[in-house]
C-alpha cells in the first residue's frame, strides 16, 4: 500500500507551495530536502553570533498575494514590510532618492531633468500596462499552441483577445518591448543619465543579460510585478529575514497534514514502465508514492537526478541547451553600527530601501562585458539593503545587517576554478565600491559572508547559481518555458511533474510556478489521469 500520494523534491518556496496546496486538497504529501534546513534560497540563518543573514534571496516582492491569503501565512507568523525609498549614489557625490510617494519621486527626478520629470507620468503608465497585461497570465497555465485540446484552445483563445484589446498601437508597442533592450526602451523616455541608470537596475539583476541585450526590457517588468498590500511595483522585507516566508509555508503544510523531511538528499527519481514511481535518497532508502513533483531546476532534474534513458532524446537536448548560466554574487555583512552615506541627506527615508551606486547605463554594460571576459565586475552593480533599520529583530541592539546582492561575478573564471583567495579578493572588490560611497563603513565590518555563484549552486542546489533557475529571455518565457511541449508543469514521464523556476512564469521568490503545478496535478488527480503526453 502506498504511503504518500506525492513528494516533492525540494523544501524551496515553490515546492512547499505546491505541497500545501495538495495537502489542502487532501492528498498526503512529503516534502523531501537536501539540507539540515528548509527554505531552498529563501532561507534565515544565523551564520555570525547573534545576527540573523537573509543570506540568499533578499527581498520580497513578486510573492502572489493571492498565495498569501491562500495559504494563510500571516496567521503562521509572515509579516511583510514595505520599503520605505531607495537611492542610487553618484560618483561626484549627488544622489537620485526615491519615495514610494509618486508625486515626491517625480519631483526628485526633476532635480535632474524636467523633461524626465514630465517623461516619468508615460513612462510608470507604460510600464505599468504591460504589468496588467501580464500579471492575469502569471497564475495561469500556459497553452500548447500546437494542441487542440478544448483547454489549450480555451487559453488560447483567453491570451488572444487580451492582446487583441490593446488596441492596434499597443499592440505593436508590446511585441516591441518583449524584444527590446532596457537601454533603448529607457533612451525612449528619460535623457538624464542617473535616471536610466536607476531604472536600469532592475533589468539585470540575476540575469546574464546587460542592460543593452536585447529581451533586458523584459526583465525590467518581471521585477516591476512586485504587489504588497494592494500596491503594484512594491517591493517590502520580510520580518525576520526571507526564511520567514518558507517557515510560514511549513507551518502552513504541516497544519494542512503534509510532512518534511530535511536532511534527505533525492540522488534518484525511480522510474518503471515509463512511469515516475518514486525516488531514492543518497542513502539508498527508497520512498514511493504515484506522484513525483520536482522543485529543482529543470537541468537538476533530468540531467543529474534521472537516467538518460528514461527521457526521450528530443526532450534531454532540449534540456541541454535551456540556458542557465550564473551572474549573482551575495555579501552578507554584519555591521557594528549604521555607516553613513554622505550622498543621501541625514534622515532621509530613501536610506531604508535598496541602495545603488551605479550612475550610468555605461557602467553597467562594462559591468556585464568583464562577466563575459569571466572574470567578476571591477566596478560591479550593486543592490544592497539594511533591513535592520526597520526590522531590528535580526541583530543585537544597535547593531546592523546588511546584504549586498552584486552584478556581475561568473560561475566559471577564465583563468580557473574559484578558490578561497579567489572568493576573498571577489568580496574585497565589492566592499571596496561600497567603501567608495561610505568612509566608515569597513571599520564597522564584524563579519561578511562571501558567495559565488559556484557556493550558491553547492549550498542551495540552483544551477550555476541562477535566481531564476534559467534566463528569463522570451524563448524561455510562457509556452516555452522550460521546453516547447512541456510547459504545463508535466514531464515527458507519467507521474512526474516540475514546480520550480524553471516553469511558467519564472524566477523570483513568486510561488506562482508552485501553485500552478498544483492545480495541474489535482486535475489530472481528479479524472483519473496519468499526466501522459
Amino acid at each position: 500500500m502506498k504511503e504518500h500520494d506525492a513528494i516533492i523534491v525540494g523544501a524551496g518556496h515553490n515546492g512547499l507551495v505546491a505541497a500545501c496546496y495538495l495537502a489542502r486538497a487532501g492528498l498526503n504529501v512529503l516534502v523531501l530536502e537536501r539540507n539540515e534546513y528548509i527554505g531552498g534560497a529563501a532561507v534565515s540563518r544565523q551564520l555570525y553570533k547573534d545576527f540573523t543573514y537573509s543570506n540568499c534571496s533578499y527581498v520580497c516582492s513578486l510573492l502572489r498575494p493571492e498565495i498569501i491569503r491562500t495559504l494563510e501565512l500571516p496567521k503562521y507568523g509572515l509579516q511583510i514590510i514595505p520599503y520605505e525609498g531607495g537611492c542610487t549614489m553618484m560618483r561626484d557625490g549627488g544622489h537620485l532618492a526615491v519615495y514610494d510617494n509618486h508625486d515626491a519621486f517625480r519631483r526628485e527626478i526633476a532635480r535632474h531633468s524636467k523633461r524626465d520629470a514630465e517623461s516619468y507620468e508615460r513612462y510608470a503608465r507604460d510600464v505599468m500596462r504591460q504589468c496588467k497585461f501580464i500579471k492575469p497570465l502569471l497564475m495561469r497555465e500556459p497553452p500548447d499552441p500546437t494542441s487542440f485540446r478544448p483547454r489549450d484552445i480555451q487559453e488560447l483563445l483567453y491570451l488572444g483577445k487580451r492582446f487583441h484589446n490593446m488596441g492596434e498601437q499597443r499592440m505593436y508597442e508590446t511585441l516591441r518591448f518583449w524584444t527590446m533592450s532596457a537601454a533603448d526602451f529607457l533612451d525612449e523616455y528619460f535623457e538624464s543619465e542617473i535616471v536610466k541608470a536607476h531604472f536600469s537596475g532592475s533589468s539585470i539583476i540575476g540575469t546574464a543579460l546587460g542592460p543593452r541585450s536585447p529581451g533586458s526590457a523584459y526583465v525590467l517588468l518581471h521585477h516591476y510585478m512586485g504587489d504588497i498590500d494592494d500596491t503594484v511595483g512594491a517591493w517590502g522585507f520580510a520580518r525576520g529575514g526571507m526564511g520567514a516566508i518558507t517557515q510560514a509555508l511549513g507551518e502552513s503544510l504541516k497544519a494542512s497534514g503534509g510532512s518534511i523531511r530535511a536532511s534527505a538528499p533525492v540522488e534518484k527519481i525511480l522510474v518503471r514502465n515509463e512511469r515516475a514511481v518514486g525516488v531514492r535518497l543518497a542513502g539508498g532508502e527508497e520512498l514511493f508514492a504515484p506522484m513525483v513533483v520536482s522543485n529543482m531546476d529543470v537541468r537538476r532534474t533530468f540531467l543529474n537526478t534521472m537516467d538518460e534513458s528514461d527521457l526521450p532524446p528530443e526532450f534531454v537536448r532540449q534540456v541541454k541547451n535551456f540556458k542557465i548560466r550564473g551572474s549573482s554574487g551575495k555579501l552578507n555583512i554584519a555591521l557594528d553600527g549604521l555607516p553613513s552615506f554622505p550622498a543621501i541627506p541625514p534622515g532621509s527615508p530613501c536610506i531604508r530601501g535598496d541602495l545603488h551606486v551605479t550612475d550610468t547605463i555605461e557602467m553597467v554594460e562594462r559591468a556585464y562585458d568583464d562577466w563575459k571576459a569571466g572574470r567578476w565586475s571591477q566596478a560591479p552593480y550593486i543592490d544592497m539593503l539594511i533591513p535592520t533599520q526597520i526590522d531590528p529583530t535580526m541583530t543585537p541592539n544597535g547593531k546592523h545587517y546588511m546584504s549586498v546582492f552584486v552584478q556581475y561575478c561568473p560561475y566559471r573564471l577564465a583563468d580557473g576554478d574559484w578558490t578561497p583567495a579567489k572568493r576573498q579578493a571577489f568580496g574585497d572588490t565589492v566592499i571596496d565600491t561600497i567603501a567608495q560611497h561610505s568612509p566608515d563603513f569597513k571599520k564597522l565590518i564584524l563579519h561578511a559572508e562571501i558567495r559565488t555563484p559556484w557556493d550558491i549552486e553547492n549550498e542551495v542546489g540552483l544551477t550555476e547559481g541562477n535566481i531564476f533557475q534559467g534566463e528569463l529571455t522570451l524563448d524561455q518565457l510562457l509556452f516555452n518555458r522550460p521546453i516547447p511541449g512541456y510547459a504545463q508543469y508535466r514531464g515527458p514521464v507519467r507521474g512526474l511533474y516540475m514546480c520550480g523556476s524553471s516553469t511558467h512564469p519564472g524566477g523570483g521568490v513568486m510561488g506562482a510556478p508552485g501553485a500552478n503545478a498544483a492545480r495541474a496535478i489535482l486535475r489530472d488527480a481528479s479524472r483519473g489521469s496519468r499526466a501522459a503526453h
